[in-house]
């Protein structure tokens, strides 16, 4: 090997390493397979039972008694359960909407308007400078917010990744408002259904693609321990 191909090596294996810690970010982050299915799962079983025989009540209580269920199922195996749990809530304010209504499509309408408003977010803080993806995945990558102003490359990418996010879920808005007013129940049920996996997996998959060739994150807590290991240093060569 000559000295001329050690930096491409070193790169290349520079690369590697981010991409591989990019990888596993986005899958504590946004919780894998299981947490796709915690969020399918409770408007798989809603639009399915409301489909088969238009009982509102029925479909509503077996949509939270799953989201319920994915919960005890979380505990039971002391896993993380902000996944299931934000599934819970969602579920539930359906569930009060519905009920108050009496229309089952208002099963739907707190899950699409927080789909737009998070979309907004997404757009709102990425203008302002501080993308929401960055706040999100920060702790995460351990940089918190250095990004902001140590690592201009990765602010960048986390910009690039919150247009993503915003405009993906804009168009999934453009799309389920309308057949909230048009289309019955069912119909609304199953495109809600179908539209819940193929955008969230463009979204990541963009998120890793503009994170993996951005610059590694700053550990900051390795810095403070270092810091905190140079003091003490200094203190007992003080003594």
């Amino acid at each position: 090997m000559t000295s001329l191909d050690k930096p491409t090596e070193h790169t290349e294996d520079t690369e590697h390493d981010n991409r591989a810690v990019t990888e596993a970010a986005l899958f504590e982050a946004f919780g894998g397979v299981r947490g796709m299915i915690e969020t399918v799962l409770p408007g798989l079983l809603f639009v399915t039972i409301y489909t088969i025989n238009k009982d509102l009540h029925l479909s509503a209580l077996a949509a939270l008694g799953v989201s319920l269920l994915l919960v005890v199922v979380r505990l039971a195996m002391k896993d993380t359960v902000k996944h299931a749990f934000s599934g819970v809530f969602g579920v539930a304010f359906g569930v009060v909407f519905a009920m108050m209504t009496g229309n089952a499509k208002d099963f739907y309408l707190p899950g699409m308007l927080y789909t737009l408003g998070l979309a907004l977010a997404y757009i709102i803080t990425t203008l302002a400078g501080v993308p929401l993806i960055g706040l999100m995945l920060g702790p995460v990558f351990k940089e918190n917010l250095s990004w902001r102003t140590r690592n201009p490359g990765r602010k960048k990418a986390y910009a690039k990744a919150s247009w993503a996010w915003g405009l993906i879920l804009l168009g999934k808005c453009a799309i389920l408002f309308p057949l909230y007013w048009w289309a019955d129940t069912t119909q609304l049920g199953w495109v809600l259904v179908a539209l819940k996996i193929p955008p969230f997996l463009l979204a990541v998959w963009l998120t890793w693609v503009f994170l993996a060739k951005a610059p590694p994150p700053i550990d900051v807590f390795a810095e403070m321990e270092a810091e905190e290991r140079r003091r003490e240093a200094e203190a007992r060569a003080g003594e």
